[in-house]
């Protein structure tokens, strides 16, 4: 049995073979899905959309502190419970250490996990196209990090943080 990610991503292909493999806004897709009766919402999706809608923005939610360092306010972490997944948000401010600890190592995995992913893609690109100069990837932020906290003012508050 395929998983409703397998149904919408056979729906995508099943556009690009009517249309052609360029670019497009999910919101054409789903506009031509809807209009030919390939996709109609599920009974949870108007809950799912809520809870979608609550931690998007829950998760723009950013705060400045007395040293001018803006922050993100509100913070999830992911678990299982009976079998389902579930991320509990809480304030920053408020929020229990082990919470914000969990937090903050599952959103560093998260980071690494895009790197690998990336760098799998771009590997991937660049060997599928030898007829073109290779995309380049550098993974130390180190210096990106230093430059946006320069370019908003921050400065620096750590030495040598590892």
């Amino acid at each position: 049995m395929s998983t409703y990610a397998e149904k919408m991503q056979a729906l995508f292909r099943q556009y690009q073979d009517e249309f052609g493999s360029q670019p497009v806004d999910p919101h054409e897709v789903a506009e031509w899905a809807i209009d030919r009766g390939l996709w109609e919402p599920r009974p949870s999706d108007i809950r799912d959309r809520c809870a979608r809608d609550l931690t998007d923005a829950l998760r723009q939610e950013y705060r400045t502190d007395a040293k001018g360092r803006s922050y993100r306010a509100k913070h999830a972490v992911r678990l299982k419970k009976n079998g389902r997944q579930l991320s509990l948000w809480v304030d920053i401010d408020s929020a229990p250490h082990t919470h914000m600890e969990k937090a903050f190592g599952q959103r560093r995995k998260q980071i690494v996990g895009d790197c690998y992913q990336l760098r799998q893609d771009i590997d991937h690109y660049n060997e599928s196209h030898p007829d073109v100069a290779p995309v380049q990837l550098i993974l130390d932020f180190t210096d990106d990090v230093e430059e946006r906290m320069v370019a908003d003012g921050v400065g620096r508050h750590y030495e040598n943080v590892a």
